[in-house]
């Protein structure tokens, strides 16, 4: 029977089925095998539902609100906006989407690219969008004005590794105009060149200048600046295979480049790698600000400096948790707020959005990343729903 021809329930359930099978291809199969092997994998576990995300049952704290911005927008992943009101979104499906935005809703929603290698990540600066297609970066240029016709691609730079596991990759400008480009390790845990692997880089804007700021860093998909330090943060995932409470995924402060997170020694400051940990105590690498939860899957974050949410959330962050593929007991599937010093001191954190995982485990969403919009509203994309979601506070 066609898919499409099922009944809505049956064909929620059918799809949450061969997601999961897309999950394991993805973290586990497809790494070892050929790209044009891998696209046939994904494409025959490709899997949509018609019914609109059930944002009814997300539980935020009082006063807060969340709608579907846009449900058309499959495997989102990261966000980035441009001054013109565009919101620009990668995928893991090959497509980058920009949505015209006016007011609170989708003026117009375009395909800026396809058939890219996971283009994750996306990056607006001085005009131009960046986008990462694993060993490649590439440049749009005066995008905002093109989204009915877009250019072709500059090559920034074609010369970063491509393994595709952990080679996904989100991007993002830091306060000193360069482009921060991470490298996850390609694999769960291995010992590779320390100046190419499993760290945080950042190049000029046309692709010089390439250069290692944090070694050490297993996997991170999401980083930001301190509004008033300009300093970097970042999430990074922990390793799999120690159990299902061990390691913490990581939130990190980079005060200066050059530090170590301890990438394969050492796993969220306390954890001896069984195989690589003997000869390099934790004690000697940068220890977390925060540790998250093992499994989680801690992706996007982003602090917030807008002023509709109320005053005690300044400055905060916001950190879409992915959640879980392979502990026997789900966890993550939720966006957590952490409110810590400027220094990274006292730092606690809260659940600020949870009910994409439901009672007996079901799924029906996975927050990717998250993105303050200059109203102070937060956006909070889904690649397992295919959607963008925007929160709102009014005074209760």
């Amino acid at each position: 029977m066609p898919v499409k021809s099922l009944p809505r329930t049956a064909l929620a359930l059918f799809c949450s089925a061969r997601r999961t099978v897309f999950v394991y291809l993805s973290r586990v199969c497809l790494p070892h095998v050929s790209r044009p092997a891998a696209a046939v994998l994904l494409a025959a576990f490709a899997c949509s539902v018609a019914a609109a995300p059930p944002v009814e049952r997300i539980k935020l704290p009082p006063g807060f609100h969340i709608e579907v911005l846009s449900d058309a927008v499959p495997s989102a992943r990261a966000m980035t906006f441009s001054p013109k009101g565009v919101l620009y979104i990668g995928s893991f499906d090959g497509h980058v989407y920009a949505l015209e935005l006016q007011g609170t809703r989708v003026a117009a929603r375009h395909v800026v690219a396809a058939g890219l290698e996971a283009p994750v990540g996306v990056a607006w600066h001085n005009g131009a969008l960046y986008v990462s297609a694993v060993s490649r970066i590439l440049r749009f240029d005066s995008i905002d004005t093109r989204l009915t016709a877009p250019p072709q691609p500059a090559v920034v730079t074609d010369k970063l590794p491509a393994e595709t596991s952990h080679g996904a990759k989100f991007i993002a400008f830091g306060p000193d105009g360069k482009l921060y480009v991470p490298q996850g390790a390609p694999c769960n845990v291995c010992l590779k060149d320390r100046d190419r692997y499993a760290m945080i880089g950042r190049m000029d804007p046309d692709g010089s200048h390439y250069e290692v700021v944090a070694r050490g860093v297993r996997n991170s998909v999401g980083f930001a600046w301190h509004p008033a330090t300009h300093e970097l943060w970042f999430t990074d995932n922990g390793r799999d295979l120690l159990g299902d409470d061990v390691p913490d995924d990581e939130l990190n402060r980079a005060p200066r480049a050059g530090l170590d997170f301890g990438f394969p020694y050492c796993h969220a400051g306390t954890v001896a790698d069984p195989e690589f940990g003997a000869g390099h105590p934790c004690s000697g690498f940068a220890p977390p600000v925060a540790k998250l939860g093992a499994h989680v899957a801690a992706l996007g974050m982003r602090f917030y400096s807008g002023s509709m949410f109320p005053p005690e959330y300044r400055n905060n962050i916001f950190i879409a948790e992915h959640g879980s593929w392979n502990r026997s007991k789900k966890s993550g599937y939720r966006v957590v707020r952490v409110v810590t010093e400027p220094d990274g001191s006292h730092a606690r954190q809260e659940v600020f959005a949870e009910g994409w995982l439901q009672s007996g485990e079901t799924v029906w969403g996975r927050p990717a990343d998250v993105l303050p919009l200059p109203d102070g509203s937060l956006l909070i994309s889904d690649d397992y729903a295919g959607a963008i979601y925007r929160v709102t506070y009014s005074a209760p």
